[in-house]
């Protein structure tokens, strides 16, 4: 999916909202745990139940890889499901693959070729070597880099100075802009690189704004963690939106029934709406 069709789609909806699929067998309805394919009978009835709403979905791999090859089985029957049925959406594999070049080229052809997600996460830590397979050779496909996040062991690396001020996660965005330019010319970084922020970041948006100003972000932490989607905006939002705003726990698991999805409409359409407003101030 190209920036264009992805901004047409949230101008067309009104809304920047992204579902977390973080499906958890442990936590999904009881008497879904009867039907052959669980985690897909509870990702289809959410998905059903909130695309009006949402212009993104983002399954986390590592609740289906923890259920083996049916996990996957399911992982990818959500991914065939939603291409099927809902073309309009952005599908993001959230995986944080990174690894020396070669291995980083297998991963790629697993996420762009075999299941033709999208966006996938990536780990920046190993460099340039580790991201650029993800680039090349994968029009419309989109890396989305870990650049500073929402949780309490971000401190530890992220925040890092180095002698000029410039910190850790300031270095991380300004050099992979710098690899896109090298690896493809294909609309350049604004068209390949997004950058996961944590919503419970505020004011920093500034920061990233500075270095990133036309990326998009994918921004986790509002609802469940606590993030502000109102200080999200203010700081975050450009012309074009250059935002996409995961809610999982707040929405998927807002109700434990059998009117599960019908609450998770609300809560997505709740969400859709505030956006609605934001957007159109904005």
């Amino acid at each position: 999916m190209t920036r264009q069709e992805l901004v047409a789609n949230i101008r067309k909806k009104q809304s920047f909202l992204c579902v977390g699929l973080d499906t958890d067998l442990k936590k999904i309805p009881e008497h879904l745990l009867g039907e052959d394919d669980p985690i897909f009978a509870f990702n289809k009835a959410i998905i059903d139940a909130t695309a009006p709403y949402c212009v993104a979905y983002k399954p986390n791999l590592a609740f289906y890889e923890a259920f083996g090859v049916k996990g996957m089985m399911a992982f990818e029957k959500t991914v065939k499901y939603l291409k099927e049925n809902y073309p309009d959406q952005f599908i993001i594999a959230d995986a944080k693959r990174g690894d020396i070049g070669n291995t980083s080229q297998m991963y790629a052809r697993t996420f762009f070729g075999e299941y033709d997600v999208d966006a996938l996460t990536v780990a920046p830590y190993m460099g340039e070597d580790s991201v650029t397979p993800f680039i090349e050779g994968y029009e419309g496909k989109w890396v989305i880099l870990l650049a500073l996040t929402s949780n309490k062991g971000s401190f530890d690396f992220q925040l890092i100075e180095d002698k000029d001020g410039e910190r850790l996660f300031e270095k991380v965005i300004r050099k992979s802009q710098e690899w896109v330019e090298k690896a493809s010319p294909r609309g350049g970084a604004e068209g390949t690189l997004m950058y996961v922020v944590g919503a419970t970041r505020g004011e920093m948006f500034k920061d990233i704004r500075r270095v990133a100003p036309n990326a998009f972000l994918l921004v986790p932490g509002v609802g469940a963690q606590g993030g502000s989607l109102e200080e999200v905006c203010k700081y975050g939002m450009i012309e074009d939106c250059g935002l996409l705003v995961n809610s999982s726990r707040a929405i998927i698991y807002a109700d434990k029934t059998e009117r599960f999805a019908q609450v998770a409409a609300e809560k997505a359409k709740e969400m859709a709406e505030q956006m609605a407003k934001l957007i159109n101030r904005k």
